[in-house]
């Protein structure tokens, strides 16, 4: 807990602090990789080169100071930061390594403004959020690790089936080697992976696109031209091969209640759609299920939705936006997803999943506004660091 002279000092100093958030986070992931390189693989190279990841640590920094004092607000904003500790592997130990470097990082952008107290403040602000999460990870993993079929730590699978379901998106079914059962996730989540490639740690996380079965798990994955880990999965890895992986995680699961959803998606976006679609029509709900993509080559899944519209024939309805089609394609909708098309298929009171590139979704983001859709209605799962839907690209 701080003092009241270091709350006093934090108060005073937020403002100058907020102002250079960014360029502090620019300053802390070169200098932290320099002092530490073991770390950092934990990390997406394309999110530092695009700023995603400096952006989003900015973003939890002020949200912190912001919302200290209201826990629920709080809590779903450090649930966020949780869910991808979990799908990393982050530990207690990675937290001083990160706190070293962070209050680097604040006295060399903000210079002589940082005296002795404010260093304390801000230092002691920083073990207090560390505090937070070191206890809420490792609830986490305590709990995970108590289901049946959970571990801690790394599992090993086996990759038991490959399939391609569209020209640039393919399946990967997981079976963990040890042979045991499988810990059962929510709809929604994605899972975190640890790979060797060429020698080299990297860590990414994948949605989960299939529901829980207690034997497997399922991701599809999008191949990426410029891709490091995309490329393997596509290009390098076949049926028999072996993964680690770490608990999944993520906060896109599916509302109580009896509403109905439209989940609006992009691309691969697709991905934690299709689980959330069958729990959801299991349970009685209406789902429109609306999704883009360039043409039919590249959409995914089509067959899989099908035997589900046949399935629920009267709860769920399949929207599809083409941008690009080809002469053989017939979508329903030719063009992009706006606010009128939106109007034409949203259900009354109903509950938006939204995934797919941040742009597309910040553009689907703002048409929900415009047609009156409140914030508390509207959910959305960022594929790398997360970020503000209302942040100027």
């Amino acid at each position: 807990m701080l003092t009241s002279a270091q709350e006093s000092v934090i108060a005073a100093t937020t403002p100058v602090v907020a102002e250079h958030i960014e360029a502090i986070a620019k300053r802390f992931y070169p200098l932290m990789f320099a002092r530490y390189p073991e770390v950092k693989t934990l990390f997406n190279a394309a999110h530092q080169q695009s700023g995603g990841q400096p952006r989003a640590l900015a973003g939890a920094v002020v949200a912190y100071v912001q919302l200290r004092h209201e826990p629920e607000r709080l809590d779903e904003v450090l649930g966020i930061i949780v869910d991808k500790h979990v799908s990393l592997g982050i530990r207690p130990e990675h937290y001083p390594i990160v706190g070293e470097c962070l209050m680097a990082a604040i006295g060399e952008v903000l210079g002589e403004a940082v005296t002795e107290d404010v260093a304390d403040a801000w230092g002691a602000l920083y073990e207090e959020l560390a505090g937070l999460l070191i206890e809420k990870e490792a609830r986490r993993y305590h709990d995970f690790a108590a289901q049946p079929g959970g571990w801690d730590g790394t599992r090993e699978f086996r990759i038991v089936t490959k399939h391609p379901e569209s020209a640039v998106i393919t399946s990967f079914e997981l079976a963990p080697v040890d042979g045991g059962p499988v810990a059962e996730h929510r709809p929604g989540q994605y899972i975190g992976f640890k790979l060797t490639i060429d020698g080299e740690t990297v860590h990414r996380h994948y949605s989960l696109s299939a529901s829980p079965n207690g034997e497997t798990y399922r991701v599809s994955i999008k191949r990426e031209d410029g891709g490091k880990v995309s490329r393997h999965f596509h290009d390098r890895l076949a049926e028999g091969d072996m993964l680690e992986l770490l608990p999944p995680a993520g906060h896109l699961t599916l509302d109580e209640g009896t509403s109905p959803l439209m989940l609006i998606s992009a691309g691969v976006g697709q991905t934690p759609m299709l689980p959330l679609a069958r729990q959801a029509l299991e349970e009685g709900r209406r789902v429109v299920y609306l999704h883009a993509a360039r043409d039919g080559e590249v959409r995914a899944f089509a067959d899989e939705l099908e035997e589900l519209r046949k399935a629920f024939p009267a709860l769920l309805q399949v929207v599809t936006v083409y941008s690009q089609p080809r002469p053989e394609d017939s979508p329903d909708h030719v063009g992009r997803v706006d606010a009128a098309l939106l109007a034409d298929y949203a259900p009354r009171d109903a509950q938006y999943y939204t995934v797919g590139p941040a742009d597309f979704m910040r553009c689907v983001d703002a048409a929900l506004e415009t047609l009156g859709v409140a914030a508390s209605q509207r959910h959305h799962e960022f594929f790398g660091p997360a970020e503000s839907l209302a942040r100027v690209a």
